[in-house]
């Protein structure tokens, strides 16, 4: 695959079966549990909603390729959780995912935009570097059980809306 063909809808309570399948393939040592899902989706929907979940669905056969996460608190929300099936890595969908989440960030009017990502997973640094992401620091062991460290990376709302905006001239 060349570009996604994948679309993008919220995560409803039906869709955890295939998400968890997904997750334990991509996530076998700190994969999340049902309950964590069901928490998530428990704050995504109503008026106090702080939770914005999404699938990436392929329209001819329905399966799930991918979903994403993201929690706000105030002006602060944290990317809980992207992924994205081997099968459709560099398609594209991972970046579709993120900018949905960036999307929803700004819905719930946040001002910064947190994640943790493995030490060593390159390729999704190199994503999130892509969409203006920078490293602050460390959360040591923070994956478990391996016991791997995440890089901590922020994002500046207001410097990637003023980096993304159309460039408007005179002609």
């Amino acid at each position: 695959m060349s570009t996604t063909t994948a679309v993008l809808r919220e995560m409803r309570w039906w869709d955890i079966a295939p998400v968890l399948e997904l997750e334990h393939e991509l996530f076998p040592d700190d994969a999340w549990s049902t309950g964590m899902f069901w928490s998530e989706l428990a704050h995504a929907r109503g008026p106090g909603a702080t939770r914005h979940y999404v699938v990436a669905e392929e329209p001819a056969t329905g399966r799930i390729v991918g979903y994403a996460g993201l929690a706000a608190l105030g002006d602060l929300s944290d990317v809980q959780t992207i992924a994205v099936s081997r099968h459709a890595w560099g398609t594209g969908l991972g970046a579709e995912l993120l900018t949905d989440l960036l999307k929803a960030a700004t819905a719930f009017e946040c001002a910064t935009v947190l994640l943790e990502v493995r030490v060593d997973n390159a390729r999704a640094q190199r994503l999130y570097e892509r969409f203006g992401f920078e490293p602050i620091g460390f959360r040591r062991g923070y994956y478990q059980p391996g016991n791997i460290d995440a890089l901590v990376m922020r994002l500046t709302m207001q410097e990637h809306v003023a980096d993304n905006a159309p460039e408007t001239g005179t002609e």
